[in-house]
């Protein structure tokens, strides 16, 4: 029997499959505290180790050494532990790249590129870092994220957004809203504003459709909320139903849970998915009913990225499903 991913996306860019949270670590305490924390709750979360804000000026190396040292230890059990460098207007930026790479790039998911101003910045990043890959004989092209918190980055957001090699746009809601100089409110940096304000509204909608047209991940701000765990499950639940974000950053464990929580899709819709794809799969693929609906491969796509979004997410799949489509 032939997989989804075989026959509905013949010919078309994968949409990539992430987990729900991105969560930022910028210390080797708190690295390593991330590592266990996914060793106990498995790969439902990506790890960045923050090169950028992460390492005092002056110690620039010494921290992109460590933050590969973490990467590439045995802790690292699911190989989901990125990087973010720093900007292209920083002098330590390739060497960030040099290390990273050249100490753990077969093992590295993704580099993370902050404050483009335009599409030619990320370009100019993402071509150093395939040359640095040849360099180093890694034999895999590394996904980029890139964030979106400037006034040029977001108006050349669809530029951006389809450039090869780009797997997520992540949207830097702080730098954002300080590039406005007081014309937006600080209120603005938290909820409800973040969700409301006209001018943040707008960018994240933009940030969301040019990721989502070009095969993209678009990943959520942070919360600044770090114990209240209703309050940020509100506003991950937001970002995913208002938004369209099926990613979001996380900076304190205790946010990571709920995030996932909010981010998960319906269980009843995994439960008709599972049988909608076992049925499809039973007449390869050609149209099919569920509960008085008619369905083919259109519908089946849409099924199938729900049900491979509630693996990642580590909701219950149906054995069988399970058994057929994630063994």
């Amino acid at each position: 029997m032939r997989h989804p991913k075989d026959v509905l996306f013949a010919g078309e860019k994968p949409f990539p499959v992430l987990p729900a949270v991105d969560h930022y670590a910028g210390s080797e305490k708190l690295m390593k505290k991330a590592l266990q924390l996914q060793k106990e709750l498995g790969p439902i979360f990506d790890i960045t180790c923050d090169c950028e804000d992460g390492a005092h000026a002056g110690a620039e190396r010494e921290h992109a050494e460590m933050a590969a040292s973490v990467i590439n230890s045995e802790d690292n059990l699911f190989n989901r532990v990125g990087a973010r460098v720093h900007d292209v207007t920083h002098h330590h930026w390739q060497q960030d790249m040099e290390i990273l790479v050249g100490r753990a790039g077969d093992r590295l998911p993704f580099i993370t590129l902050p404050k483009p101003c335009c599409a030619e910045d990320v370009q100019i990043q993402t071509e150093a870092l395939r040359a640095i890959e040849q360099k180093f004989g890694v034999d895999r092209r590394i996904p980029v994220h890139v964030l979106i918190e400037t006034h040029g980055a977001l108006r050349e957001v669809w530029d951006i957004a389809a450039l090869p090699g780009v797997e997520s746009l992540d949207f830097g809601l702080m730098d954002f809203v300080s590039g406005h100089h007081g014309a937006i409110p600080g209120s603005a940096m938290k909820s409800p504003g973040q969700f409301e304000h006209p001018l943040v509204a707008r960018a994240k909608c933009e940030i969301t459709a040019a990721a989502l047209a070009n095969g993209v991940i678009p990943s959520h701000n942070v919360t600044t909320e770090l114990k209240d765990l209703d309050y940020i499950r509100n506003d991950a639940l937001r970002a995913r139903t208002e938004f369209g974000y099926l990613r979001m950053w996380s900076i304190h464990p205790n946010q990571i849970q709920p995030i996932v929580e909010a981010m998960r899709p319906d269980f009843s819709e995994v439960q008709a998915a599972s049988e909608i794809l076992i049925a499809a799969q039973d007449t390869d693929w050609g149209p099919t009913q569920h509960a008085g609906k008619l369905h083919d491969r259109a519908s089946y796509r849409y099924y199938w990225e729900l049900l491979d979004r509630a693996h990642i997410t580590g909701m219950t799949v149906p054995e069988q499903a399970k058994a057929r489509f994630f063994a």
